[in-house]
């Protein structure tokens, strides 16, 4: 037999299998008991019959007028005779006996009481001074009836009591591991990002220590993760300073020198400066992602900050490079309004760095809160795509970029409930890169 993996399933089996050996072995004990005892009502019904039964016999026999003359007793309706007797003389000729009685089942006299046969219980009994005896006669095969039918009643009941003791069992067993049912609902309804201690107040003595354990073990990982991106975003932040010094003696440099191969180093200096200053802002985001509280208790218009970062990047940008289109009406959302800026402003920015050069980034932002950037370029291979939203993975490899941008629109997706769908080619065309925030996680309340 296979033990089933689950505790309730254990739990079940066992209970199940130790109750049925439990009432299998009260029910034969009881069987046993009750054997006894009825073998010792019927051999003293046995007893008492042949004792009621020899005075009367000893007066018909006394007082007929011929002596040794063999009787048989007739039957006033038919029934079934389970006590036979005989009644003998002391030389073992039979005076009396009753209508069923079989005189080759009696053996001969061989004193007062209890005997046994292969097929009958008997007992003998005398008066006249030994001169008339009886002896009773019962088959055993009615006592061994009796004894079927007293464990039949016990056995019966097994069959419907023990199913229904069974399901008792399995649903006291379900009741009782509803609490960890509940814990392990709750475990599994945490995100990925979310480490903090699962209630565990309710569950049994037994269990709750593998909760605590596990719990502190949340709490060690939280505390790791937090230090970590307490780090990266406290090194980003410190290196804003310097980075902005470093840039400006740069630019001094190629301001005051008259030497070409200097100022073109000292531009190289400068380019590497910003791409550095550039990482460190990502580095800041993505701990801003992972760390911050993406979802508000009041709900806010994204109109306004859409087209705040559209604005703030197409000055950069150029005239025409950025096209956004926005419904007339307000779209309400929960979403952190920072969050919401940096995801868009990566995926434009994502889009300028990428798209074919002078193509137009669009960005629309629609009535059902689904948010979509796409721009003109070659096909992304679908290898590609899978691995875009990793850290530091760029599809190029020319350097461009600091292979955070969709990594951090993805953990911001991921943590505020959003769905990111990266397709290319762009829905309705041949070529193109677009990506895709699904209503799910803008939560749109239109007005």
């Amino acid at each position: 037999m296979r033990v089933p993996r689950s505790l309730q399933g254990r739990l079940g089996l066992w209970l199940g299998i130790v109750l049925t050996l439990l009432w299998v072995a009260a029910a034969s004990v009881t069987a046993l008991i009750a054997r006894g005892e009825i073998e010792e009502v019927f051999d003293s019904a046995l007893q008492e019959t042949a004792q009621r039964i020899l005075p009367l016999a000893v007066v018909d026999i006394l007082n007929r007028e011929e002596a040794g003359i063999s009787q048989r007793l007739a039957a006033i309706r038919g029934h079934d005779e389970f006590f036979t007797y005989i009644v003998r003389d002391d030389q073992g000729r039979i005076l009396l006996q009753s209508h069923a009685a079989d005189p080759a089942a009696f053996p001969a006299w061989d004193g007062i009481g209890f005997r046994q046969t292969a097929t009958h219980r008997l007992y003998s009994d005398e008066a006249v001074q030994g001169t008339i005896r009886i002896t009773m006669a019962e088959p055993l095969d009615h006592r061994a009836s009796v004894a079927r039918e007293i464990q039949m009643g016990l056995g019966l009941p097994l069959l419907i009591v023990l199913p229904i003791a069974l399901l008792a069992i399995v649903l006291a067993v379900r009741a009782s591991l509803a609490p960890v049912r509940q814990f392990r609902d709750r475990l599994s309804a945490r995100g990925a990002r979310d480490l903090s201690p699962v209630a565990s107040a309710d569950l049994p003595t037994e269990i709750a220590p593998l909760a605590e354990t596990m719990n502190g073990l949340l709490g060690r990982l939280q505390a790791a993760f937090e230090a970590e991106r307490s780090f990266a975003a406290n090194a980003a932040h410190e290196l804003r300073t310097p980075l902005a010094g470093a840039i400006a003696q740069a630019q001094r440099l190629q301001a005051e020198t008259r030497d070409a191969d200097a100022r073109a180093r000292a531009a190289e200096i400068e380019a590497t400066l910003k791409r550095l200053t550039r990482l460190s802002e990502r580095l800041l985001q993505l701990a801003r992602a992972e760390g911050g509280r993406l979802r508000r208790d009041v709900a806010a218009d994204l109109r306004p900050v859409a087209r705040l970062i559209v604005d703030d990047l197409a000055r950069v940008a150029g005239p025409g490079r950025i096209l956004l289109t926005m419904p007339e009406s307000a779209i309400l959302s929960d979403l952190d309004p920072d969050a919401f800026a940096i995801l868009l402003r990566n995926l434009i920015e994502n889009a300028l760095r990428y798209g074919q050069p002078g193509s137009t980034v669009e960005v629309s932002l629609r009535t059902d809160g689904t948010l979509v950037v796409a721009n003109d370029g070659p096909v992304v291979p679908a290898d590609d795509l899978v691995r875009l939203t990793h850290r530091f993975e760029r599809v190029r490899s020319d350097g461009r970029g600091s292979g955070l941008g969709l990594a951090i629109v993805a953990t911001i997706a991921e943590r505020s409930g959003c769905q990111l769908d990266l397709r290319s080619p762009r829905e309705g065309r041949d070529s193109g890169f677009e990506a895709r925030l699904s209503p799910t996680g803008i939560r749109e309340m239109n007005l």
